[in-house]
């Protein structure tokens, strides 16, 4: 079941790419930044409230709690990036190269969580980044 919600990952982060580049058209894209930030920290607590999970943020162990900050201040930073780049270029090839990610996530799987490197997922990693390579080629 894990493919169709990174399938419907898929779909709004394309989503994303379109509005966003919409949106920026005539703003900072640092400010456009902490708007969508906002909007997604109210929706996301709006969730974890209505489905009363917010109880168990006690019993979160403290290496959880390191991991998600920082995890919190990459996200971060990544969009700051990306609606820069986003202002700058076309949308098409920013959220392309954006997906550069996917090679380098492989890459860091298999040093820091010790994941099997298969063949074909190397091979996909591989084309991902000769594909970026091709987009950013003038």
């Amino acid at each position: 079941m894990w493919w169709f919600y990174a399938i419907l990952s898929a779909l709004f982060a394309s989503l994303t790419a379109i509005f966003a580049k919409l949106g920026i058209a005539n703003i900072s894209s640092n400010l456009a930044t902490g708007i969508r930030t906002l909007v997604i920290l109210v929706l996301v607590w709006s969730i974890v409230l209505i489905k009363d999970e917010h109880k168990g943020i006690s019993a979160i162990p403290r290496n959880a709690i390191i991991f998600l900050v920082i995890s919190g201040i990459a996200t971060g930073l990544s969009w700051l990036f990306y609606f820069k780049a986003l202002q700058l270029g076309n949308a098409s090839q920013v959220a392309a190269v954006d997906k550069l990610s996917v090679a380098l996530t492989i890459v860091l799987a298999v040093i820091f969580l010790n994941e099997t490197l298969s063949l074909r997922t190397a091979l996909g990693a591989a084309l991902i980044i000769l594909g970026t390579f091709i987009l950013i080629k003038p």
